[in-house]
């Protein structure tokens, strides 16, 4: 865990938190030492975009389940 006075720790360990990949933690480590903050909250946002897409699309997978477990019940299990 990187110390509360260690920025660039604290940076390199919540965007590892946030299930960002080595590419993505590199670039984004280069624009915190260019201080590009306007380029790092870009990055930041479409990795967050990517995520959300990833939410999106495995709620519809459950809403899917969800439907098909209530069939199977409203059948009484019966399968035939």
């Amino acid at each position: 865990m990187a110390e509360a006075n260690d920025r660039r720790g604290l940076l390199l360990q919540n965007l590892e938190d946030a299930g960002c990949d080595e590419e993505t933690v590199q670039k984004c480590m280069a624009m915190a030492e260019k201080d590009d903050a306007g380029g790092l909250l870009r990055l930041l946002s479409c990795h967050k975009k990517v995520l959300l897409q990833m939410v999106h699309t495995k709620q519809k997978e459950i809403d899917c389940l969800d439907y098909l477990i209530y069939n199977i019940e409203k059948l009484g299990g019966n399968l035939k």
